[in-house]
């Protein structure tokens, strides 16, 4: 593989930062503060890591203004150096590109449309109706169903499987494993049997959505799963069906939506967030860690629920005040009560 190199002064003007040091410098490569060595960038996004940078050997550093009369190297000075980082990481980035082109062994409908930029991997299997746009790449192993549509850019990462009628936006990025249209779970219920129920709906993705490996994306009952535009979910996470997610949401491994949640643009939720089915859920909501959410939200803000961890004896007590609480407020109100009269 031949290694990439790029001179400070083309990385300062694509990233549109001001550079202090030699625009020659060459750099070829990125690498923590700690690690880096001549002829490697790195950056510094967090405070906490800022213990570093007098003794980084970088050939260069991306930092904020604030911090760039403490950089001993050549600096790139830019307001948000994390973004400079994420922007430039594809620069040095070592995955193959991919090639267009059909896979001999790959399975494809004579009733499939595919733009001649796209590329079909080994074992992939596309079925009738297909559309999949300029650029598209489909990795080994991975099943696209019937009358799917896929935008141009996307790239699906080895075994991804999407289900019939699934619409996916352009430039959309899904990791191996991903389930994208499965069947939602519904049943009904009748002298303790279950009986399942199509799932008619579709999932349809917005633009420039990323999935995670391993998430599952259940199609709608009778209405879509809709996830908007510029959301991302990480691996190992449950929408289920009818789920709508607005524009620029996030969301961290293990999160599971239940069915039918409308859930507002700009959210964060961290990892192993539960929210009930059937609830409203505002823009600009952040859940941290483990929060379980069983009713709706209708404020922004940074909403929390369980108790850290503790020593298990001071839990086991802990737990046995908690079951106490409605005694001692009913207590409460009947001193006050009295304190009235």
């Amino acid at each position: 593989m031949t290694q990439k190199s790029y001179r400070l002064g083309e990385i300062a003007k694509a990233l549109g930062a001001e550079l202090r040091g030699d625009p020659e410098t060459l750099v070829s490569g990125l690498a923590t503060l700690q690690v880096a060595g001549p002829g490697q960038l790195s950056f510094l996004a967090n405070p906490t890591y800022a213990k570093h940078l007098g003794d980084t050997r970088a050939a260069a550093v991306i930092v904020s203004p604030a911090a760039a009369a403490d950089c001993p190297t050549s600096a790139l000075i830019l307001d948000n150096p994390y973004l400079g980082y994420a922007h430039l990481s594809h620069w040095f980035d070592p995955a193959p590109v991919a090639q267009p082109g059909i896979h001999p062994s790959a399975v494809v409908d004579a009733r499939a449309t595919i733009a001649a930029s796209a590329c079909i991997g080994p074992g992939a299997v596309i079925e009738a109706d297909v559309v999949i746009g300029e650029q598209v790449v489909i990795g080994p192993g991975c099943v696209i169903g019937a009358r799917t549509r896929i935008g141009a850019g996307s790239v699906f990462r080895p075994r991804v499987t999407l289900a019939h009628d699934v619409v996916i936006g352009q430039r959309c990025h899904i990791l191996s494993g991903a389930v994208i249209g499965s069947d939602g779970f519904g049943f009904a219920s009748e002298r303790g049997e279950w009986h399942r129920i199509a799932q008619l709906g579709r999932v349809i993705l917005g633009d420039d959505v990323e999935v995670g490996a391993n998430t599952t994306i259940d199609r709608g009952a009778l209405d879509d799963t809709v996830i908007g535009n510029g959301v991302k979910l990480d691996n190992l996470i449950q929408i289920a069906h009818n789920v709508r997610i607005g524009d620029h949401s996030a969301m961290a491994a293990m999160v599971g939506i239940a069915g039918s949640t409308r859930i507002g643009s700009h959210c964060v939720f961290g990892g192993a967030a539960g929210v009930a089915g059937h609830l409203e859920i505002t823009d600009q909501v952040h859940l941290t860690g483990m929060t379980l959410v069983t009713g709706d939200i209708r404020e922004p803000g940074v909403y929390s629920s369980g108790t850290s961890a503790d020593t298990n004896r001071q839990w086991r007590k802990n737990a046995v005040r908690f079951r106490q609480l409605d005694t001692l407020a009913r207590r409460i109100k009947e001193l006050e009560k009295k304190s009235e009269g």
